[in-house]
């Protein structure tokens, strides 16, 4: 990258709410946890060892930051993770425990 391509870079993510930035990686974790949880229409199957990553990267980014999203932003993406958190436990052969499954020590059971 150029010296001028890397400033217009900065200059633009210099523009760019916190607010945004969260949300955007917020929806690139699900999305990404979606596909491995096998919610892909492709009719991939999933590896829901992966899968439990990214859950867990969503859960501690969205309870992280939720207080300084506000429930107008939150809201949404909560819901989002408790989707993904469900359809995690759906495809497992052999669920967690209450309490022990993707991204549950930052959001508490899912049931």
């Amino acid at each position: 990258m150029s010296e001028s391509e890397e400033q217009k870079a900065l200059r633009e993510l210099e523009e760019v709410p916190a607010v945004e930035v969260i949300t955007a990686t917020a929806v690139h974790l699900m999305s990404a946890a979606a596909v491995q949880v096998g919610l892909a229409e492709s009719g991939y199957k999933g590896d829901l060892d992966e899968a439990r990553k990214l859950i867990n990267s969503l859960a501690a980014l969205v309870t992280g930051s939720a207080a300084d999203l506000g429930d107008h932003h939150a809201r949404p993406l909560r819901d989002g993770l408790r989707a993904l958190q469900l359809a995690f436990r759906e495809a497992s052969a052999i669920p967690d425990p209450p309490g022990m499954g993707p991204g549950e020590k930052y959001t508490g059971p899912v049931s």
